[in-house]
C-alpha cells in the first residue's frame, strides 16, 4: 500500500467567505486542504473528485491566531487553504452541500 494520501483525504473542505465567493466569479474555488498537501497532489485530487479541468493551484498557509477566552491564552490551528484555477466552461458548485 502507498503512503500516499487518498483524493478524499487531501481536501478537507470548501471555504465559504465573501472573498471565496467572490473568487468564484473568475473561475476559481477555494479549499481547505492538508498541511502537507502539494499542488499536483492537490490538482489530481480536484479533477478527480470533481471531474473538472485544473488549470493551475494556487496554495497559502493562514497562521493560526492566539486568542484569549476568560483570561485564558490558547492559540487557533494553522490552515492550509488552495486557490483552484478551473478551465474555461467548468465549475463546482460548493454552496449547495457535497
Amino acid at each position: 500500500m502507498s503512503t500516499d494520501p487518498r483524493h478524499y483525504d487531501i481536501i478537507v473542505g470548501p471555504v465559504i467567505t465573501e472573498k471565496a465567493t467572490a473568487a468564484s466569479e473568475q473561475n476559481k474555488v477555494v479549499f481547505k486542504v492538508r498541511k502537507n498537501a502539494t499542488k499536483p497532489q492537490i490538482k489530481a485530487a480536484v479533477e478527480k473528485l470533481f471531474q473538472v479541468k485544473v488549470e493551475s493551484v494556487n496554495t497559502l498557509i493562514r497562521m493560526g491566531k492566539v486568542k484569549r477566552f476568560k483570561g485564558t491564552i490558547g492559540r487557533q490551528s494553522d490552515v492550509k487553504r488552495a486557490i483552484v484555477t478551473l478551465a474555461e466552461g467548468q465549475t463546482i458548485d460548493v454552496t449547495t452541500g457535497l
